[in-house]
């Protein structure tokens, strides 16, 4: 069936929500594809990101399919949602240096820190991603969801690198740029997309927290 102009230029809702505090998080140790659980807070903090939501109608939920990306949203299929697992929302996955602390990537690698630190699109971290392919596979998935939910408000729990890639392409921002924008755990973002253009409706709301959220240093 051929597809209407007005189904073609339907706007789709993108609820980017990143996943709650975890014990790595209040350390500053590099998560990654490493699978840390939420904390207590983090539990609260899913708990209330389901308090905000449980009312409201969302068409879809994707979740990357690590555990503190899961429980943020987990509480939401108490309501009938289905959640569908998405390994493309993961996090980047940062090679050697996952599980190391700044400190700690200093001393280990500190010259391939200092290129990490200077997000060069294209340094390479051993075992892991560049920043570009990370940034093309965050676009690749959400630009797909994008089509698929014409129209439609669809939940993502995902990742502070994935929030940080969605805000720099829905605004044209460099990827080596300076970041101007916080990412918090548990934070709701959203995003519009239409006709192959994205918008940011908003960004780095905790107004539904008991406490101020972490922002991803």
């Amino acid at each position: 069936m051929k597809e209407s102009t007005a189904d073609a230029v339907a706007t789709t809702e993108f609820i980017l929500v990143r996943h709650g505090e975890t014990a790595w998080n209040l350390e500053g140790r590099m998560q990654g594809h490493l699978d840390v659980p939420l904390n207590p807070l983090g539990l609260l903090q899913a708990e209330a990101i389901c308090k905000r939501f449980a009312s409201e109608r969302l068409d879809a939920i994707y979740s990357s399919d690590l555990e503190r990306a899961l429980k943020t949203v987990q509480p939401l299929a108490q309501h009938g949602v289905t959640i569908e697992r998405e390994p493309r929302l993961r996090e980047r996955h940062y090679g050697v240096l996952q599980g190391l602390t700044s400190n700690e990537a200093a001393a280990l690698h500190g010259p391939l820190w200092d290129k990490y630190r200077a997000r060069h699109p294209d340094v390479v971290l051993a075992g892991g991603e560049t920043l570009r392919e990370f940034s093309q596979r965050v676009i690749d998935v959400i630009s797909e969801l994008g089509r698929r939910h014409r129209g439609q408000r669809v939940l993502l729990a995902t990742h502070g690198g994935v929030l940080d890639v969605a805000y720099r392409h829905a605004t044209a921002m460099p990827l080596d740029g300076p970041r101007n924008f916080p990412i918090r755990n548990a934070s709701v973002n959203v995003l519009l997309h239409r006709d192959q253009h994205w918008q940011v409706a908003n960004w780095g709301d905790v107004s539904h927290l008991p406490v101020q959220a972490l922002d991803d240093a």
